[in-house]
């Protein structure tokens, strides 16, 4: 396959007048227009803001169509496509670009295809709890199959900002705390989504996003301001959008929050002198849903045209639906306020990735007939059944007075069901599934009566009558979908009171009761962990959800999962993660120590915590130099009587260094297989570069010391040796460093 479409690129761009160029730029929606007088958006904010009844909206919009621009697109002044997720759409407009423009440049048609597409696996959160990218690439292939059968040429996806601070509602579509774990979740989904030649029909271009640092927001506030010092901003955020960028990303989204007072989608250091300049990337840029018009308000452009200046100076190349560039570049390039060849750059990145995805040779890469077949095979329906099975991490599992644990469940149990989400398909999809069907997932109800369980659905009502005749108690608890993704923050993350008085007249009839938890981000959960015998963190698992669950409860798959996000034991305690920064009085039982008065020290589960059916026992941890690494080998061994796989974690700390370090941050990951009794060496190789931090001048350095490496099940559980690390001649690189 042809690789270098350079020459392609400068031929079109020759042939094109300015008009045609902007025209590639911008990136529109269908839009809404019927019966009303303000735009889709505005009456949309008229409902939230209760102007107007959801009735009134409902009705208004019952006479709404979508418009798709098609005079705008004859005319050459769209480029590109969002939200048109079916093959007869985006052929119908495809041909029109081919056919009816001037120079048939073909249009890059962008959805978001977060977690799947038709069959949905479980959000990101909780799929990176698997610990496991070969099932991250693996379904982000499956997703890819069925995007592209639809039209799909570039999905926005993955995120992978770092998010510490689970108030934050868009936590659910990320890998969680983790620098390292995000990168490598990414990274997976890069080579699944975009296959092994970008060209092929059922490839499509990854969009990472949001870069930079959109989890850092303060308060965990949406769209908030990001103040980072330069040092935390490269070492804690930057890497994992780099190993995507390794990986080969062909787009990137800037985020929409600032950083250090310069929003990302104008942000010139970030999206030129870092991406491309450090990073070596020469793919497209394309903003947030109205980011540019939206640095108006942020105050860093005095108008749209301003803004439209700033961002294609910056390293903007397309404008997602805000219009700016379409209303403004032109006569910003005729009037000798932007240079050409800012216009020129873009467009070119832009035209370089329709190049990659074969869109000159083959503009219709799908048809009707292609998309029927290819959704919802049952190949990936069993995948997203794994997906779900291995997502969920068991936080709680109590063992009654014989010394036996609640779960897995004997076969022949009478449950009794409580919580409206054991019956609510709809729901199990979580944030951002926008190509999901209700009647596709399969709830917990649903696989009960599939697979022949005794069950009853029981309500608040009817627990004395409901458990009197079942056997355990089932609580399906947690947050609906609509609870956490974009513009879903939350100043309390506790359980709805109504849930707390459930499981209090549960636990009171003297059943065993067990909690599955529905969620799309870390909830503070002290009464449930306090109280409830058994607890199954679930997250919003997909289509396949209720097979799922039962799956893991009656033990037909023994439980492996582990957080890659800490639980607080408050909402007070947000931001809480595992790599903290010790201070000079690091919390403790004394009073003048670092905590809240009214909060314990620790979280409720930490970061990497999960149990199993089964047991792990640890032992015979040792570190030795080896070349420019440090191999690590620890003992597993299975002392349990069930077959398990095991997440093996290696953590290292730097303890004294010229610059405060983190408590622990994890190094390496392993998923281990064993059967019951069996014992395993797993061994990691840690690269001493891997080692150093960016000092005050932002040099990266790797200083002698002392270096403690820890190897166990979470990042609370672990063996630890301490080794005395000294530098080789050739170590002693302490220069200037950019690349993260």
């Amino acid at each position: 396959m042809e690789k270098n479409y350079e020459e392609k690129i400068n031929e079109l761009l020759s042939k094109m007048t300015l008009e045609e160029k902007v025209g590639q730029l911008q990136q529109c929606g269908p839009s809404l227009v019927g019966a009303f007088e303000v735009s889709f958006e505005e009456l949309l904010d008229m409902m939230f803001d209760g102007r107007i009844s959801k009735e009134e909206f409902d009705r208004l919009m019952g006479t709404a169509k979508q418009d798709f621009h098609e005079e705008e697109l004859k005319a050459g002044k769209v480029g590109s496509y969002n939200g048109i997720g079916d093959a007869e759409t985006a052929n119908r407009l495809q041909k029109i670009a081919v056919e009816e423009t001037r120079l048939g440049i073909p249009l890059i048609f962008g959805y978001d295809v977060i977690h799947g597409f038709r069959t949905v696996t479980p959000i990101p959160l909780g799929e990176s709890c698997a610990w496991e990218p070969q099932l991250w690439e693996a379904t982000g292939r499956a997703a890819a199959e069925e995007a592209t059968a639809a039209g799909i040429h570039m999905t926005f996806a993955p995120m992978v900002d770092v998010a510490k601070d689970a108030r934050w509602g868009r936590v659910s579509e990320g890998a969680g705390e983790d620098v390292l774990l995000n990168g490598m979740y990414g990274a997976a989904k890069v080579r699944g989504f975009q296959g092994d030649d970008l060209s092929k029909e059922d490839a499509m271009a990854a969009c990472l996003k949001h870069f930079a640092a959109y989890g850092a927001g303060e308060a965990g506030r949406d769209y908030n301001r990001v103040d980072l010092s330069m040092q935390r901003l490269y070492e804690e955020y930057l890497p994992s959008y780099k190993m995507c960028i390794d990986a080969g990303a062909r787009a990137v989204m800037p985020a929409f929050n600032d950083i250090n007072g310069i929003p990302c989608t104008v942000n010139r250091w970030l999206l030129t002198d870092v991406l491309r300049g450090q990073w070596g990337f020469d793919g497209m840029t394309v903003s947030d849903a109205n980011a540019i018009a939206e640095c108006v308000n942020h105050g860093i452009a005095a108008d749209k045209k301003e803004a439209a200046k700033l961002a294609l100076e910056a390293g903007m190349d397309m404008d997602m639906t805000s219009n700016t560039y379409i209303a403004h570049v032109e006569e910003l390039v005729k009037n000798g306020v932007l240079k050409e060849e800012f216009l020129d750059r873009a467009v070119s990145d832009i035209l370089r990735v329709k190049f990659e995805l074969g869109l000159f040779d083959n503009p219709y890469q799908t048809n009707e007939e292609r998309e029927k077949t290819a959704m919802l095979k049952p190949q990936y329906r069993e995948l997203a059944r794994e997906a779900a099975v291995k997502s969920m991490v068991l936080l709680k599992n109590d063992k009654n007075k014989e010394g036996i644990a609640l779960l897995p469940l004997d076969k022949g149990v009478r449950l009794g069901i409580f919580g409206e989400a054991a019956s609510n398909r709809g729901e199990m999809t979580g944030a951002w599934a926008i190509g999901a069907k209700a009647d596709d997932c399969v709830s917990i109800e649903d696989a009960c009566k599939a697979r022949g369980v005794a069950y009853q659905i029981g309500t608040e009502a009817a627990v004395e009558e409901v458990a009197a005749d079942c056997d355990v108690l089932l609580a399906v608890i947690g947050e609906k979908k609509d609870e956490s993704g974009e513009a879903a923050s939350r100043a309390d993350i506790t359980l709805p009171k109504e849930q707390i008085v459930l499981l209090e007249k549960l636990l009171e009839t003297g059943k065993p009761v067990a909690a599955v938890l529905f969620n799309g981000r870390p909830l503070a959960i002290p009464y449930v962990a306090e109280h409830v015998p058994a607890v199954l963190e679930a997250w919003h698992p997909g289509i396949e959800a209720g097979n799922a669950v039962l799956d893991v409860l009656f033990g037909d798959v023994n439980p492996s999962g582990k957080l890659t996000v800490t639980f607080p034991a408050a909402s007070g305690q947000c931001p809480m993660y595992y790599a903290h920064m010790n201070t000079g009085r690091p919390g403790g039982k004394s009073k003048f120590t670092s905590k809240y008065l009214d909060a314990p020290v620790e979280p409720l589960y930490p970061f990497g915590y999960g149990l199993s059916y089964t047991e792990y026992e640890y032992s015979d941890l040792r570190v030795q130099r080896v070349e420019d690494a440090y191999e690590i080998r620890v003992k597993v061994k299975n002392t349990g009587s069930m077959d398990g796989e095991e997440i093996v974690q290696c953590y290292v700390r730097d303890v004294a260094a010229g610059r405060v370090r983190p408590v622990k941050q994890l190094a390496a990951f392993e998923k281990t297989a064993l059967k019951s009794g069996e014992e395993k060496e797993v061994c990691f190789y840690i690269n001493v570069d891997k080692l150093g931090y960016y000092n005050w001048s932002m040099d990266y350095v790797v200083e002698a010391g002392e270096f403690v490496f820890y190897a166990g099940g979470s990042s609370k559980d672990c063996l630890e040796v301490r080794v005395n690390h000294k530098q080789k001649e050739k170590e002693q690189t302490d220069g200037k460093s950019n690349d993260s």
